[in-house]
């Protein structure tokens, strides 16, 4: 059928085509072998006249009935010029010698194949009536012909219908398949490129919050130690080398957590430490107190590094927001299937509900939603915060017997 969608070798149809040309070839050359020896009643050379007239459906079909039924984008109309030339090659000579009918079983299946469905049945009709009337009014042959010549042109008309008819709607639910599949493999590609988008995505989220958890506080430290520094060189030279060597210390962990973030592995409090272990020497960094409730034991690494990230998130917050050495806790709780970490401060306090412009409690509030926990704020102006974390853990059946002790 002409106007078929895709490139010529997108389906099955199209590249096995030579399969049709071999068949028309076949058709052909059978045809004009007969008609070349059949008799002429009255000793005129009709079958010359008829296989002269053959000759140029060969060139015909090369050059224009071949692009047509490739699907050619000319569309119907050069599919109905080529097969109107080709009808007035077929039927003269089929009206002058009826062999040349045979070339009808290439003719019909073109017209499937370039036609639509409609202009498809008309012109098989013509093919198969149109010789065997003309070939009577042209000849007058007796009645039996006539009938036996009729009855063979119906039957091959009704033939060519239906098997016509049923190729083609093969054909069409090929081509649709062929579609679909297309559209299929188009929109796999499409949802394998936005996974990919999507995972990259998380990927700099993740990394993101990473950064501003570890190398982002660190540095912000290490920004004001050196302020702190600057006004005590001169009145206060004893605490200004108390902070010089936390400092040190600081810059010591942040380059620790640069290498745990590019090897990707566990923070670097957690290198070979227990979670009330990390949260002890994090909180010596910043003057804290740490409480541990529960059976301590080990646990996936996911929840522990939510805890630990979550502690960094909040002392940092207290240290810019809470105001001139607020009293700062730590209290660490572990559930039966939860775990849990509160930090508090007694500091200035705000307004929880006040629009924020910092990306440290929503990076928080992902981090523990990746996990499927929750984060709970709790502030007043004057009355300090409250930053807790709770979140699912394996259960201490599953999880194990504490490992060591608060």
């Amino acid at each position: 059928m002409s106007g078929r969608a895709g490139a010529p070798d997108a389906y099955t149809w199209d590249r096995s085509f030579r399969l049709w040309d071999s068949y028309f070839a076949v058709v052909w050359v059978a045809t004009l072998v007969f008609v070349l020896g059949a008799d002429c009643p009255d000793g005129q050379p009709w079958p010359v006249v008829a296989a002269a007239l053959l000759v140029p459906l060969v060139p015909w079909y090369v050059l224009v009935g071949r692009p047509v039924m490739r699907g050619d984008p000319a569309g119907e109309r050069r599919a109905v010029r080529y097969l109107a030339g080709a009808l007035l090659l077929f039927l003269p000579a089929a009206v002058l010698v009826g062999e040349s009918r045979l070339i009808t079983f290439a003719l019909v299946a073109q017209c499937f194949m370039a036609l639509r469905m409609r202009l498809a049945l008309a012109a098989v009709t013509v093919i198969n009536v149109a010789p065997v009337a003309g070939w009577a009014l042209l000849w007058w042959p007796g009645g039996r012909d006539v009938f036996s010549n009729a009855l063979s042109s119906l039957v091959t008309l009704v033939f060519s219908v239906a098997v016509g008819s049923w190729v083609i709607r093969i054909i069409e639910q090929s081509q649709e398949r062929a579609e679909l599949i297309a559209e299929l493999d188009a929109s796999r590609h499409e949802l394998s490129r936005l996974s990919a988008a999507h995972g990259a995505l998380a990927e700099r989220e993740r990394l993101a919050r990473e950064i501003h958890d570890t190398l982002t506080q660190g540095f912000t430290s290490l920004l004001m130690l050196t302020q702190a520094v600057e006004t005590e060189m001169d009145d206060d030279p004893p605490q200004a080398r108390r902070h010089l060597a936390l400092m040190a210390r600081t810059a010591r962990q942040n380059l620790a957590e640069a290498r745990a973030l590019v090897a990707g592995g566990a923070p670097a409090d957690l290198d070979g430490a227990s979670l009330p272990d990390a949260l002890r020497r994090l909180a010596a960094r910043h003057d804290a107190a740490v409480e541990v409730t529960g059976p301590v034991r080990a646990l996936p690494a996911g929840p522990e590094v939510v805890i630990l990230r979550a502690c960094q998130e909040a002392l940092a917050n207290c240290r810019k927001h809470a105001g001139s050495s607020p009293a700062v806790t730590i209290a660490l709780g572990y559930g039966d299937e939860t775990l849990t970490v509160s930090v508090r401060d007694d500091g200035r306090g705000f307004d929880p509900a006040a629009p924020t412009d910092g990306y440290g409690l929503a990076g928080l509030r992902a981090r523990a939603a990746e996990a499927g926990g929750t984060v709970r704020v709790t502030s007043a102006p004057g009355r300090g915060t409250a930053v807790t974390v709770r979140l699912p853990v394996p259960p201490v059946a599953a999880a194990g017997s504490a490992s060591c002790t608060p």
